[in-house]
């Protein structure tokens, strides 16, 4: 079902943030695997988000998979669909496999992750038609990369993703050139002393351009625990 651009039935913030913590980030960290609190503490409410948003079947490619840690929690609580990690750095399989390891014997796992730079021209990523790719995700992503990794993501979802297909973006995010909270403006100034490169994009005026210059519509924004985002947009 389309999403409106506001917030869902019983889908505020608050009650987002009452998702469960999906398994098995509901454990210690293995040895050997990254263990980053954001993933732990926004993965429940990112899965009832992509609940709504991803279709019922298919593969879900995920840029920038960092630890792993969503990967593995969302491959077992969405199958029968298909997660497909990739990260540019090649340590995501360690961890990876770490957390996977975690999981009961039936639960389902993710994809063989691929080492994808979104960056690169979408001709060079290393999926094709074979991999059944139905949506894309990107969570915690485009504020840490440069605008060019932003500028990637957009042509590589218009590339692969079928008519209607939706590339879903999480993190925080401007809305008409100000932040949605006060700890936003301070993380952004951060950033950008971090990496001048970085920072935190404004939706209405850089990615909203930029998609539709790519063949990518918005359809959804829903907001969520800790003044973030959840962005949902749709290949025309």
């Amino acid at each position: 079902m389309p999403l409106s651009h506001s917030p869902w039935p019983a889908g505020s913030p608050d009650a987002l943030a009452t998702e469960p913590v999906p398994t098995p980030l509901d454990q210690p960290a293995p040895p050997g695997a990254g263990d980053a609190p954001a993933a732990r503490r926004n993965a429940g409410p990112l899965l009832a988000v992509l609940r709504r948003v991803l279709p019922d079947a298919g593969t879900v490619l995920e840029v920038g998979s960092g630890t792993g840690q969503h990967a593995v929690a969302l491959a077992a609580a969405l199958a029968p669909r298909r997660w497909l990690p990739s990260d540019p750095r090649p340590t995501l399989a360690g961890s990876l496999a770490a957390w996977a390891s975690l999981l009961p014997e039936t639960a389902a796992r993710p994809l063989p992750p691929r080492i994808l730079d979104a960056a690169a021209p979408a001709a060079g990523w290393p999926v094709g038609p074979d991999d059944g790719i139905r949506a894309l995700v990107a969570t915690n992503v485009i504020h840490i990369a440069p605008w060019a990794v932003v500028a990637g993501l957009l042509a590589g979802a218009a590339a692969l993703l079928p008519p209607g297909g939706p590339l879903v973006l999480y993190g925080p995010f401007r809305r008409h050139g100000d932040h949605t909270g006060d700890g936003n403006a301070r993380f952004d100034a951060s950033l950008r002393a971090e990496d001048p490169a970085w920072g935190i994009r404004d939706l209405e005026g850089e990615l909203v351009p930029a998609a539709a210059a790519a063949g990518l519509r918005l359809d959804a924004v829903q907001p969520m625990p800790s003044n973030n985002l959840t962005v949902v947009f749709r290949r025309g």
